[in-house]
């Protein structure tokens, strides 16, 4: 499924009313998967980084030979909150924990023990408050992807796919077809072929830039 910002908070945010909802499995490959398993996993029970890592490390066997690989800490500091023991405990911490742990039930979310027990868990942010994550995601993105572009390498053979579609479609924002273009050239034929929002910038960007010249 493919959501616009506003709609795709709108969804979190109903999925979260339902209490019990299937889990699918998901096979981590890349990136975009690596962060929906992420997000799977902490939404069910936030944990430490210590806790998430051998996990994590298990289920990464199958990622994908270009697509550049990613540490566990960038992937939570970009797309999830770390509670550092400081104010009330998170909601979404303090709500697993009251129902997991019969000591820590009926506390107030500054209590001493509940904040010691939260303390270092990394947690989904609430949709509504993701916008400053997204910002910093984009700009490291970004920086990828200003790489990427300036590179003297006729092809690449490993790079982040999702800094790949963040430039194309700020590039498409832009009108700057022809970088769509000269990144598009520095990526494997097949993966550019087998990736839906890539080909489609890709071949607007080729049709707009022979209309503009």
């Amino acid at each position: 499924m493919y959501f616009l910002p506003d709609q795709a908070a709108e969804y979190d945010k109903k999925r979260m009313t339902i209490k019990k909802i299937l889990q699918l499995y998901i096979f981590v490959s890349d990136e975009a998967s690596a962060i929906q398993w992420l997000k799977q996993l902490l939404t069910k029970k936030p944990q430490t980084f210590q806790d998430v890592h051998p996990q994590f490390l298990k289920e990464i066997g199958g990622w994908q030979k270009h697509e550049k690989a990613l540490e566990l800490s960038e992937l939570l500091e970009q797309n999830f909150l770390r509670y550092d023991g400081k104010g009330e405990v998170p909601s979404r911490i303090h709500s697993y924990l009251s129902s997991n742990f019969k000591e820590l039930r009926n506390l107030a979310k500054n209590d001493l023990l509940l904040k010691a027990k939260a303390k270092d868990r990394w947690y989904v942010p609430d949709p509504n408050k993701a916008g400053d994550l997204e910002k910093l995601r984009e700009r490291a993105l970004m920086r990828e992807f200003k790489e990427y572009r300036e590179t003297k390498h006729k092809r690449m053979k490993v790079f982040r796919l999702e800094a790949v579609r963040a430039g194309f479609k700020k590039a498409w924002q832009e009108r700057d077809y022809a970088t769509i273009i000269a990144v598009a050239n520095k990526i494997p034929e097949k993966i550019l072929q087998e990736d839906t929002k890539l080909l489609m910038w890709y071949d607007q960007a080729l049709t707009r830039f022979g209309e503009d010249n």
